[in-house]
């Protein structure tokens, strides 16, 4: 056995479970690794090599490493909102092995090649797992989409309303068009948050400013319709241009669901996420005067949660990102719960895994295997890298996540590794608890405490690879 405090001595061991999730579904084998690759997974029968140690965690599973292509760690510039030490500690804590920081909330946010060398450079001893990088898309910055790709970033990210930072203006169609055939012949694609704004009726503007602590008041200024015409225009675009295009956090499944599956249908190469909090909450439960639940799109109605996990139970959401969106506690307006001033974004990098296990895995069948797969194979492939991240196979990176799958913890948010502990899971108990991570062979985490030194690397993605 390989001592339980720290990373195997050995260039190679082999790490055995009951469940070992591998050629996607749950099985008795042993993960053989050497010098921080997986060599081979062997079955029941098969021998390990004489001389290998080996780690056996039982009836605990055994999981690729999350992939999580959605977090903004907002560092450098912003590093008080949060940073790659505390985010990358957060993501080996909750069993993220690799992530893709996002273009936005740093400064400067990352639309030229300077801005990424600048936050490349402040990763610099502070990553405990993988960083990648997405690149930003706002109006008249289509010159620098190239010398991005080319610099190796994972892929892009517009917003077709305001960001929530004046530095990250909305893109608008004609930014979209200026860069789609850019990134369709890289074959990179364009994550888009989608929601297309829409003048409200004054009842409902009026409502809100009456009483800005509403939820419900909240969740009517930012209706499922703005949701559909984005979406709808990006079909169009995604159709006319062959660009892939990611819509993340999708909260209206009740409405945009049905135009989702007609473009899949028809072959387009559009593919959706969703987020753990549209998974677990629902707008009927959501306290007023609390921003902690604060997000847009918002938390929308149980009918819709129901519907987004039938999606990812059956395939068609394609990922599971966190949208990790943390601010100082001065930002979220916890005082006064006000709702209209308060920074929109939610803090679970750390809990991804067990809230989305908690809300959607039941047991170790086509559930269970549609879930480890929306947050491990399918967001590596969509980044550029699904050859080497995301799955339980020879020539993969031996990123590897020990999980217990019945073990109960009510959040404790102080617990929380995240820069700053405000979440709307606090108290919330939760199904699921991360072990042990281990990053290219190396134990990066076990059991509350971290081993060693931060080993994590940055990320480019292959040229050309979709």
């Amino acid at each position: 056995m390989i001592p339980s405090g720290g990373t195997p001595g050995h260039a190679e061991w082999a790490l055995r479970s009951n469940a070992v999730f591998t050629k996607a579904t749950f099985r008795p084998a042993t993960v053989l690794i050497r010098e921080g690759l997986i060599v081979d997974v062997l079955l029941e029968n098969d021998a390990v090599p004489s001389g290998v140690p080996i780690e056996d965690v039982g009836n605990l599973f055994v999981l690729p490493g999350l992939v999580d292509s959605h977090v903004h760690i907002n560092e450098p510039g912003r590093t008080d909102w949060e940073g790659f030490a505390t985010a990358t500690r957060a993501a080996a804590t909750g069993g993220v092995t690799t992530l893709i920081d996002m273009p936005l909330n740093s400064s400067p946010v990352t639309t030229t090649v300077a801005a990424l060398h600048l936050k490349q450079r402040a990763t610099a001893g502070q990553l405990w797992v993988d960083v990648g990088f997405h690149a930003g898309v706002v109006p008249g910055n289509a010159h620098a989409v190239g010398p991005m790709i080319e610099a190796g970033v994972c892929a892009f990210k517009a917003f077709l309303c305001h960001s929530g930072i004046d530095d990250f203006p909305n893109a608008t169609e004609a930014d979209l068009r200026a860069v789609m055939p850019q990134l369709a012949s890289a074959g990179l694609p364009l994550f888009v948050h989608a929601e297309l704004v829409s003048p409200l009726r004054p009842d409902i503007e009026e409502a809100f400013a009456a009483n800005p602590r509403s939820y419900a008041a909240y969740l009517a200024t930012r209706p499922a319709e703005w949701e559909v015409e984005a979406v709808k225009l990006l079909i169009r675009l995604c159709r006319e241009y062959n660009c892939q295009v990611h819509i993340v956090h999708l909260a209206a499944a009740e409405e945009v669901g049905p135009l989702i599956e007609a473009a899949k249908a028809e072959g387009l190469p559009l593919t959706v996420e969703t987020c753990p909090h549209y998974l677990y909450f629902a707008a009927e439960e959501v306290p007023d005067g609390n921003p902690r639940y604060k997000c847009a799109p918002p938390i929308r109605r149980r009918s819709e949660r129901d519907l987004l996990r039938q999606m990812v139970s059956d395939g068609r959401i394609n990922t599971i990102g966190s949208d990790h969106s943390p601010a100082p506690p001065s930002m979220k307006q916890l005082v006064d719960g006000d709702l209209r001033r308060a920074w929109g974004g939610i803090a679970s990098l750390q809990l991804l895994l067990p809230v989305t296990w908690t809300a959607l895995a039941t047991n170790r069948g086509a559930v269970a295997s549609q879930v480890v797969n929306a947050l491990t194979a399918r967001p590596a492939q969509l980044v550029g890298l699904g050859s080497r991240k995301g799955r339980i196979a020879p020539g993969f990176n031996a990123d590897l996540v020990v999980f217990d799958p019945e073990a109960t913890f009510t959040v404790d948010a102080n617990k929380l590794q995240h820069r700053h502990k405000l979440t709307p899971y606090d108290g919330y108990e939760l199904r699921g608890v991360v072990r042990t991570t281990y990053l290219r062979g190396r134990k990066i985490y076990d059991s509350g405490q971290f081993i060693g030194e931060p080993s994590g690397e940055m990320l480019r993605r292959p040229q050309h690879q979709r």
